[in-house]
C-alpha cells in the first residue's frame, strides 16, 4: 500500500513518530507521500524524509489556507525548492473558500503558478478543493491538454464533479477516511466511479476512519480505508491494495 497523503511530520507525532512509522509499515505500507504546507513545515517535512529515504517522499508547495498578503515570498521559496533538488509532487496547492474567500484572487494566482511549475518541472500535483469545485477546475482551464496529471486529494464531490475530474484525464481521486463515514455518501459515488481512477490516501493526522473517527489519524489506518472500499467495489482487499498502488505509482513515477 502507499499512502499517498500524510502530514506525519507534524508536531502531532513528535512524541511517537518511529512507532506510527513502524506500524505502518507492519501492515504493507510501502510508501508514505508527503505533501508540504508552507516555509513552517518544509524543515521538518524534509527532516523526515531524510531519516526515512525511499520510504518518506517530499513534494513541495504552498497549501491554499497559507495563501495571504505575503504569497509571494513563499512562492519565492517554492521555485528555489524545485531549482535546488527533485520533489516526488508539487502539492498541497489548490483553493479553499472554506475558512476565508478574502484571499481568493490571490489563491487562484498562486496555485495557476503552481500549476505552472508541474508543466514545467513534469510534475504531478496534488491538489486541494474545499468549498471551490468550480472556481478550482476555472483556475485549471488554461493548463489542460498539456500533460497536466495529478490527484484531487480527499475527494467528497457529487458523482457529476468526479466525472468532470476523470474526463480531464490524467487526474485520479484521492480517497480516504471520509469514505468510512456514516453519512458522506462517499460510498455511492464510488459505486459509480471504475477503481482504476482511484488512490488510497489517509491525511494523517486528520480525517480518522471510523472507528477511530475523533482520534489522531496515523498511516497504518490506510488498511481500514482499503477494507471498506473493498466492500464497495465487492473486490478482495488484496486486489484493492494492488490496483491502487499501481495507480499510485504510475502517478508518482519518481516512487522507489
Amino acid at each position: 500500500m502507499i499512502d499517498t497523503h500524510s502530514h506525519i511530520y507534524s508536531e502531532e507525532f513528535d512524541a511517537d513518530r518511529a512507532e506510527v512509522i513502524q506500524r505502518a509499515k507492519d501492515i504493507g505500507v510501502k510508501h508514505i507521500i508527503l505533501p508540504n504546507v508552507d516555509s513552517e513545515s518544509l524543515p521538518r517535512m524534509l527532516q523526515l524524509e531524510a531519516e526515512y529515504p525511499d520510504f518518506c517522499y517530499a513534494c513541495i508547495g504552498l497549501h491554499p489556507t497559507s495563501v495571504n498578503a505575503d504569497y509571494k515570498n513563499e512562492l519565492e521559496l517554492v521555485e528555489t525548492e524545485l531549482e535546488r533538488r527533485k520533489y516526488l509532487a508539487i502539492g498541497e496547492i489548490g483553493i479553499d473558500l472554506y475558512w476565508d474567500k478574502s484571499f481568493l484572487k490571490e489563491q487562484v494566482i498562486v496555485f495557476q503558478q503552481q500549476l505552472e511549475w508541474a508543466l514545467k518541472y513534469d510534475l504531478p500535483v496534488i491538489i486541494h478543493v474545499r468549498n471551490s469545485f468550480v472556481e478550482t477546475m476555472e483556475a485549471m482551464k488554461p493548463f489542460l491538454g498539456k500533460g497536466l496529471k495529478g490527484v484531487f486529494h480527499s475527494f467528497t464531490g457529487t458523482n457529476h464533479e468526479a466525472q468532470e475530474i476523470i474526463n480531464v484525464g490524467g487526474f485520479l481521486l484521492g480517497i480516504n477516511g471520509i469514505v468510512t463515514f456514516k453519512n458522506s455518501g462517499l460510498d455511492k459515488t464510488l459505486t459509480n466511479i471504475d477503481i482504476q481512477n482511484i488512490i488510497l490516501e489517509t491525511d494523517s493526522p486528520y480525517l480518522t476512519p471510523v472507528p477511530f473517527r475523533g482520534k489522531r489519524n496515523e498511516s497504518a489506518y490506510i488498511n481500514i480505508v482499503a477494507e471498506c472500499i473493498s466492500k464497495i467495489y465487492n473486490l478482495e482487499k488484496t486486489e484493492i491494495i494492488e490496483i491502487t498502488t499501481r495507480n499510485a505509482k504510475i502517478l508518482f513515477k519518481n516512487l522507489g
